[in-house]
């Protein structure tokens, strides 16, 4: 698990926030006061949730929620003054942020924490997901060119080029890729 950022202006807040996500058997790993901290901390490190409670030292806090909602893939829990929460949460609902109005009770407080971080869970499966995808496009892209090359180099037809590239891989027992990095390299001298 990543662990938690806790930010607030007060150190009262902090030891609350503290409390209650232990009681979550979450893991706190940094806790600060000002929006600047917490923004150099979520630079440095990687977190599974972000709560804020405002007003804090340096700014009120909303614009660090949406910073952090957007820039990262912790889930984030802003709280604020409940005459505030609705206009607030206009502001930062798009971000993706969970607003929390206080004075709020604790089961409020859990069941937002819990939804923050089914978020970040479900966007960096989501994350994953795109990687592999990536891969896989870097990957065919990368046998479209040996293809090529085979085509260009060896008088290969399409057809006989794909085959030539798998049975390849198959009796090498290599992948697509590196059979394709290597044509390349024969014929082209790069990849």
């Amino acid at each position: 698990m990543a662990g938690a950022l806790i930010v607030s202006g007060g150190e009262k807040g902090r030891d609350m926030l503290a409390e209650v996500l232990r009681g979550m058997q979450m893991e706190i790993t940094s806790a600060c006061c000002g929006g600047g901290e917490a923004r150099r901390l979520l630079i440095e490190n990687d977190y599974e949730l972000a709560v804020i409670n405002s007003p804090l030292s340096d700014e009120f806090g909303y614009e660090l929620a949406s910073d952090a909602a957007m820039q990262t893939g912790a889930g984030v829990v802003l709280i604020v003054k409940a005459e505030l929460a609705d206009e607030i949460s206009v502001k930062v609902e798009d971000a993706g942020v969970f607003v929390v109005s206080k004075p709020f009770n604790r089961a409020l407080l859990f069941s937002a924490i819990k939804m923050a971080c089914a978020a970040h869970r479900r966007l960096n499966a989501l994350q994953q997901k795109n990687t592999q995808l990536q891969q896989k496009i870097d990957d065919i892209r990368l046998v479209d060119r040996a293809k090529c090359a085979l085509i260009q180099h060896r008088q290969l037809t399409e057809p006989q080029a794909h085959k030539y590239i798998e049975r390849e891989a198959m009796d090498s027992r290599k992948t697509r890729r590196e059979v394709a990095e290597s044509i390349l390299i024969s014929c082209e001298g790069k990849i």
